[in-house]
């Protein structure tokens, strides 16, 4: 077993970027593993619908020809977790395009592992009529039949399991389907023998970036070292430092409780952890504790598709139009629901947000208004593409003509920054599964060895 496993953890999300300078140092330390997360549901389930990359393909390929690059010359094993954003098939053809156009443009044969993560709809279906599925949200579609025959992509978040066997394997670069965050950096850990509940709090960590440290940014490089009774982080670039309070706060970054945190098949309870400040920015955390479920759960994603969406934005400078404009919108969205008829109003829905105002918090807000200027997003959504344009261009050109009362002008109501005014977003999707599912055979991830 390694004396200390060290793990460099580029950037908190593969294609955000990361300075130069601090990767080299992070080399320099020798790390045991390069690990890096590329997804997330942040901005919700339209990358998983749609079937679409988180980043852009430049930025993709920009940080990993930096990483593969460096894996293959240090002869360091790279591993990349959540492909693609999602995880789903899409996304980790999308990235292994990326890695073998790299591969071919160094000449490098390295030994690759793909762990795939999608879901049968039918094994979503025993487990739902089994008793074996759990929402994670009430407001989460039942599943059904149809729910599933809509839904395009299903998948499950690994844990460190399969990741670890690719290690096992002796693979170079290992690209993941969906996963649970810190898998991808606690199989690291676990691989060579190190405590599975210190490994895992480290991913917690890791899995950021630069974001534990103060100043905090994703888009930086940060260095984890697991040793026996704890593990230590320390930023890579001088400019950041690392501090028992910012790694202790970040701890509690995205969890729904204080110190417990449920992965696929355990708990890790982080009750009893110590922060200490060693000097030259090095922060030493112990006690996380690593606890094994009875049973083993874990996390489905699914997503479909739901309806089509346009949009316009648009400025309103008139202090009389300001005043009133929760009435003219009113009136404008039955003006425009009285010239529809024919179309059944529940087949679209049309929203305003007066940004400025309270687009953001809606009824909730609180603030008393005392601007001189809105921004207005006006939104439709529809069953078709068709529907939606039209019905927006509608809305957009009843409220440029809107006569509301104490108007002295006859037009020109909205002033808009763009032409065309209107903006065709195409499809939009909702999680139709996201739900924990308890497993009852092996593990459903497929380890493919290139």
């Amino acid at each position: 077993m390694e004396r200390e496993v060290r793990i460099l953890s580029p950037c908190g999300m593969l294609g955000y970027g990361f300075p130069h300078e601090s990767f080299l140092n992070g080399l320099n330390m020798k790390p045991h593993v390069i690990a890096v997360d590329a997804g997330s549901t942040d901005a919700g389930p339209h990358k998983l619908g749609a079937g679409v990359g988180i980043v852009s393909r430049r930025a993709a390929k920009r940080d990993m020809q930096l990483l593969i690059t460096a894996a293959i010359d240090h002869k360091i094993p790279l591993i990349i977790g959540s492909a693609g954003g999602a995880g789903a098939k899409p996304h980790v053809e999308w990235t292994m395009d990326i890695v073998h156009e790299i591969l071919n443009e160094i000449a490098a044969e390295p030994k690759i592992a793909v762990i795939w993560a999608d879901i049968q709809h039918q094994s979503v279906m025993e487990a739902f009529e089994a008793d074996r599925l759990k929402k994670m949200s009430p407001n989460v579609p039942d599943v059904t039949e149809q729910t599933l025959n809509e839904t395009h992509s299903i998948v499950a978040q690994m844990g460190h399991e399969p990741i670890v066997e690719a290690l096992e394997q002796g693979c170079d670069i290992i690209i993941c389907g969906r996963a649970f965050d810190p898998s991808v950096y606690a199989a690291a850990g676990i691989f060579f023998g190190k405590d599975p509940g210190l490994s895992y709090h480290l991913g917690k960590i890791l899995e950021c970036g630069a974001l534990c440290a103060e100043p905090g940014t994703t888009k930086d490089c940060i260095l984890g070292t697991i040793k026996e009774d704890s593990f230590t982080v320390q930023a890579l670039n001088p400019s950041r430092i690392c501090t028992a309070a910012s790694v202790a706060a970040h701890t509690f970054y995205e969890k729904d409780h204080p110190y417990l945190l449920h992965g696929p098949g355990f708990m890790l309870d982080l009750s009893g952890c110590t922060f200490h400040d060693g000097g030259s920015g090095i922060v030493e955390v112990s006690g996380s504790r690593y606890i094994s479920s009875n049973e083993y759960w874990i996390k489905l994603e699914g997503a479909r598709k739901t309806a089509y969406r346009t949009f316009v934005i648009a400025g309103v400078r008139d202090p009389l139009l300001i005043e009133k404009v929760e009435e003219v919108e009113e009136a404008v969205k039955q003006d425009v629901l009285c010239h529809y008829k024919e179309i059944p109003a529940d087949s679209y829905q049309i929203q305003f947000y007066n940004y400025g105002k309270n687009a953001v918090l809606g009824e909730n807000e609180r603030a008393v208004f005392s601007g001189h200027e809105l921004g207005i997003l006006f939104e439709v959504t529809a069953v078709t593409q068709e529907m939606a344009s039209s019905i927006c261009a509608s809305l957009r050109s009843t409220f440029l003509h809107y006569g509301y009362e104490g108007r002295k002008s006859t037009a020109g109501n909205l002033a808009f920054p763009f032409a065309p005014s209107d903006i065709d977003f195409g499809p939009i999707y909702e999680f139709s599964v996201y739900h924990l599912m308890k497993l009852e055979k092996e593990l459903p991830f497929r380890l493919e060895v290139l």
